[in-house]
Order: C-alpha cells, then sequence, then structure tokens
C-alpha cells in the first residue's frame, strides 16, 4: 500500500504510459525479421513470453492507480464557493460550464448589427443586417460569472491534487 496525491498519481501514469509504449514498439519492431538469400541473418534480441509478462504488469499498475484515482474522486469532497463537491462532479461540472462558456464567449464578441455579405451571384442586392437578439451586457456579464466559476473549481483541484493523499495498491 502506498500514499499519493492525484498529481503523483497522475505523473505515474504518465511514466507508465511511456513504459508500455517503450515494450510495445520493441515487441513490433523485434517479433520478425528480414534476410535476403545468401545473406547471415541479424536476429533482433526478442522474447515473447518477457515482453508480454512486462506488458500485462504495467497494465495491471496501470489499471490499479486509475481505479484508486476514480474512488478518491467519487469521494473526497472539496468546498467550492459555498457548496461542497465531490471531485468527479467538480470535474463534469468544469466540462459543461467550459462549453457553455465557448457559446457565450462567441455571444460576447458580436457586435449589436453586423452586415450579412451579398449572397453569390446576386447584384444590386439590397443591404441586409443581422441583429443580435439578446442583451450583450447580460451577455458579457454571464461569461465573467462561469468564467469565474470555472476558476473557482480548478483551484479547488489544483490543492486538492497536490495535497490530499489517498492509498493505491502496488
Amino acid at each position: 500500500m502506498q500514499k499519493m496525491t492525484s498529481a503523483y498519481a497522475n505523473k505515474m501514469l504518465r511514466s507508465l504510459e511511456e513504459d508500455k509504449c517503450f515494450w510495445t514498439n520493441k515487441e513490433r519492431t523485434s517479433c520478425t525479421y528480414v534476410v535476403a538469400l545468401n545473406e547471415e541473418p541479424v536476429i533482433p534480441e526478442y522474447d515473447y513470453s518477457e515482453v508480454a509478462k512486462t506488458i500485462e504488469e504495467i497494465d495491471e499498475k496501470i489499471a490499479i492507480i486509475k481505479h484508486a484515482i476514480n474512488l478518491a474522486n467519487a469521494t473526497a469532497i472539496l468546498q467550492v464557493g459555498d457548496s461542497e463537491m465531490t471531485v468527479d462532479s467538480i470535474l463534469v461540472r468544469m466540462a459543461q460550464l467550459n462549453r457553455r462558456k465557448g457559446f457565450l464567449d462567441e455571444l460576447r464578441k458580436n457586435l449589436p448589427k453586423t452586415r450579412v455579405a451579398p449572397h453569390y451571384g446576386v447584384r444590386n442586392a439590397v443591404p441586409e443586417y443581422e441583429y443580435i437578439n439578446y442583451d450583450l451586457e447580460l451577455v458579457k456579464s454571464e461569461y465573467e460569472k462561469v468564467s469565474n466559476s470555472i476558476m473557482e473549481m480548478q483551484m479547488a483541484l489544483d490543492k486538492y491534487n497536490q495535497t490530499v493523499q489517498f492509498d493505491v495498491d502496488i
């Protein structure tokens, strides 16, 4: 049993994924070889059993660490502003708010009145204008509110990821 923070666990996961990539690449490049007629073969060093066992051990460690992170995320309760949220609910809510923020960003960049480009092939057309159908100041205010909520959640997550430890059975 080992104690680790979420930040450390994620660094371990990246390292394990790099190791796995090394071994799968070694397997891919070493499991066959080509020899021309009348040529002495250069046989790459490769032991299927060793490589398969190593990849399996890495996959087991990855599964254990991810499971521990998921358990911690589902049970750890963080204070975010005036409310309490689990880490996993913060992650879901942040994704929702980031999508909303993107849309609000588009809206806040619109001008109240914009000339629409004439359609291709239409000559001497009467100019057309597109108008926004919302309160631009309200949208700007909502954008700031959503942005601040995301920042508040991110700060709570950052603190959690760097300081709170949980058990990992590796």
